[in-house]
């Protein structure tokens, strides 16, 4: 049975060096400073045999009221409720303090299983604070090295009694369960979906959710927003602008969907993000765009489409993602109609390259506009695996060729031969021609512009390249010439022959 492994302890004592090396990957944002984890991050770990979920919890600050820290603290509570075994870590070079005196009775009394962990613990220079940890009450302390792998051994030791007893009990329970499923002896599970007769949402399964990445400018509500969707306080949130640092993934199911939401940090413009860990935070959130299908950019009723907006939008079209434009805290706003046609105006002016996207707006707090963007996420990304059928496709260039034939630059005419979809997530299309290099973009802009109103593509990237078939020709570029019969007799005399 797996079971659920919470790490937990103060603030810069090695928590996410811990969790980045049981997962394998470089998920949790790691700096020299403290206080650097907000929220609560999973992962899938991998110690020897065993295979758990570790979660990287927030440091414990001695806060109990409203503010970031005392939310932290009753965030990482949380965790340490869910979670079947805690870690707790202390700082073998620092040795025990007040703090951690006090966290450790929490733990005794919260948790059935608390494991005690001396990080950084190499070199001679960690041994008195390996032995002032027994003064904590928690057992053998475990002799760690998170930055350079020691001790794994040690924490694997403790893990495996516990691991076997979860095993047990989860063998048990199913033995007392009576399952009465008939399963088809010839029955092809690999295709378990019907593709020529759903649309692409309809096919999105648990084991492969639709990736969601909601990005925009700090304090827009995304963490309140994503709240709302799963419906908990699973993130962090507040007035304070930048709350979210890592970005952190989560799994729901929306309305009989099943997602894998991103919650990104806020992106500010590059020229006013100077701290290095705003800059990793940043980094973390593009790379969330890069793994997601659908990037929601949320905008602030109050303020949409700044600068930074429109660049963050551009960059999900770069990217080759579906968008959806969310405009959040709509309800504050008094003007509703007229800041709604505002908006549109705003959104077609300043976003050609997204003509036609969805434009919806919300209220992460109290819930109203979330059934029209479950539904607007889904039709752009029904839109974003679209296929359209080779001879539609030529059909409709022989129409547009007729309303607006191309362009003959220098006198050469360029000739649109057929057409073909090459690919899709987004649609790519491909256009035979002669000339490639000759055809002008506001032409490829009218081809693009037409396949929108079509073939019914509002929003999503469209990718148009044109390729002349000369490109085939083996002998394009070589140099013809006629072999001379003198040439043997010119060679040899500059040759001193």
């Amino acid at each position: 049975m797996s079971f659920t492994l919470a790490i937990v302890g103060r603030p810069n004592v090695g928590k996410s060096t811990l969790f980045n090396r049981l997962v394998g990957k470089k998920l949790a944002l790691v700096d020299d400073q403290p206080g650097v984890t907000r929220d609560l991050r999973e992962g899938d770990a991998k110690l020897a045999d065993l295979r758990f979920i570790v979660i990287d919890t927030a440091g414990l600050e001695d806060a109990t009221d409203d503010s970031l820290e005392g939310r932290m603290r009753r965030l990482t509570e949380r965790a340490v409720d869910m979670a079947d075994i805690c870690l707790f870590m202390m700082d073998a070079r620092t040795g025990v303090t007040p703090t951690d005196m006090v966290f450790a009775e929490i733990l005794r009394k919260k948790s059935a299983h608390v494991l005690l962990a001396a990080n950084k613990g190499e070199g001679k220079a960690a041994d008195a604070g390996v032995l002032d940890a027994y003064s904590l009450g928690l057992g053998e302390p475990i002799r760690l090295s998170a930055e350079h792998g020691e001790g794994l051994n040690d924490l694997y030791a403790q893990l495996m009694p516990i691991a076997d007893e979860f095993a047990k009990r989860q063998k048990a329970l199913d033995d007392e369960v009576e399952v009465d499923v008939e399963l088809e002896e010839d029955g092809d599970w690999d295709d378990e979906f019907d593709e020529g007769g759903l649309r692409p949402s309809e096919q999105i399964t648990e084991t492969k959710p639709l990736q969601i990445a909601v990005v925009g400018r700090p304090n827009a509500g995304k963490s309140t927003l994503i709240n709302k969707i799963i419906g908990e306080d699973r993130l962090l949130t507040g007035p304070e602008a930048g709350i979210t640092r890592d970005a952190i993934s989560l799994r729901t199911e929306w309305d009989g969907t099943h997602m894998r939401i991103f919650d990104t940090a806020g992106m500010r413009k590059k020229a006013k993000v100077q701290d290095k860990l705003e800059k990793l935070s940043v980094g973390d959130g593009l790379r969330a765009v890069k793994f997601a299908e659908v990037v929601v950019v949320l905008l602030d009723a109050a303020i949409p489409f700044e600068q930074q907006d429109l660049r963050i939008a551009d960059l999900a079209e770069r990217e080759g993602r579906a968008v959806v434009v969310a405009v959040n805290k709509w309800d504050v706003e008094e003007h509703k109609q007229e800041k709604l046609r505002e908006l549109k105006e705003a959104f077609n002016r300043l976003l050609p390259q997204l003509r036609g996207a969805p434009l919806i707006t919300v209220s992460a707090k109290t819930g109203r506009g979330l059934e029209r963007l479950n539904q607007a996420i889904l039709d752009a990304y029904d839109t974003w695996n679209r296929r359209i059928p080779t001879a539609a496709l030529n059909r409709w260039l022989v129409e547009m060729l007729q309303q607006h034939p191309p362009p003959a630059p220098q006198g050469k005419r360029i000739k649109l031969r057929y057409m073909t979809q090459a690919k899709t997530r987004p649609p790519g299309f491909v256009v035979m021609c002669s000339h490639p290099d000759k055809l002008p973009a506001s032409y490829s802009r009218y081809l693009v512009n037409g396949l929108r109103e079509t073939f019914d593509m509002p929003g999503t990237p469209i990718r148009l390249t044109m390729r002349g078939q000369g490109d085939k020709n083996p002998y394009k570029g070589k140099k013809k010439s006629t072999p001379s019969r003198l040439r043997k007799h010119i060679k040899g005399r500059d040759a001193g022959f």
